[in-house]
């Protein structure tokens, strides 16, 4: 199998090469914007151009395995590696000028968590996982929290692009849970959630109808840091709950009852 630690320092150089391209726009006019599914689900020629960058970088680090991207769609590989790539997670914040976006990417080997790498350029954070050794920011070894109550939490949520148009839509669990909790926040980039659920900012997260490339490396931070990824829904694409083992298990609990 593939020392895939060693691969952490070059994750890491492109991350903050690819960081510095996306500062290079922020808060200025000079990136065009478009619309893929809906009004609230953007592009834009930032995402296009990190997606690029990465994707060449990730073939010449690893030639024969296959790239899943959220702009690119899946390339093909010869072997049982996969990366997955959110080149620009956070769009929506991106475009507006709030400095919350993250680059994500991820390595799966027989489509399992592998390697994750996430970087918030505006904190200059970069995250890293590999399963079984940990999880880290900045050479600092991260811990999920250890609160035991819903009371004393602060959680995170989102909501889906699909929000005006499908029922199913977060709302009902917000309004349920917003009673039972310190507080909840919504950052708009799920892979930032995992990451601050990972060391703990976070006491958990849960959200509803996302894709594979919002939390691949998200998810194993959170396994790494010693906290726990569940499904609560089976019909919303990947909806999941992420916090420390207590928590997550309160979470599940009061969710299925809404």
């Amino acid at each position: 199998m593939l020392a895939s630690k060693e691969l952490i320092p070059s994750l890491e150089l492109l991350c903050r090469k690819v960081g510095a391209y996306q500062l290079s726009f922020f808060r200025r006019n000079n990136f065009s914007i478009a619309h893929k599914s809906s009004a609230a689900d953007l592009v834009t020629s930032v995402d296009l151009g990190s997606d690029q960058m990465i994707s060449a970088e990730l073939k010449r680090l690893l030639p024969h395995a296959a790239i899943l991207t959220e702009e690119s769609g899946f390339t093909s590989g010869e072997s049982s590696y996969k990366w997955i790539v959110d080149p620009l997670d956070g769009t929506n914040n991106f475009a507006q000028g709030i400095p919350i976006f993250t680059i994500s990417i991820a390595l799966h080997h027989h489509d399992e968590p592998f390697l994750g790498v996430i970087y918030n350029p505006c904190l200059d954070e970069f995250y890293w996982a590999v399963k079984g050794e940990g999880a880290y920011c900045n050479g600092e070894r991260l811990q999920v929290s250890s609160k035991t109550t819903l009371a004393t939490c602060i959680l995170a949520t989102g909501f889906p692009y699909d929000k005006d148009a499908h029922p199913v839509n977060n709302l009902n669990y917000l309004a349920a849970l917003i009673p039972k909790t310190r507080g909840i926040r919504r950052l708009g980039s799920a892979a930032y959630d995992l990451c601050l659920t990972a060391r703990g900012n976070f006491d958990g997260y849960w959200e509803l109808n996302l894709q594979i490339w919002d939390i691949a490396a998200g998810v194993l931070l959170v396994s790494e840091a010693g906290g726990t990824v569940n499904s609560f829904r089976t019909d919303r694409s990947y909806s999941i709950v992420a916090a420390a083992p207590c928590i997550s298990e309160l979470l599940l609990k009061e969710l299925a009852q809404i």
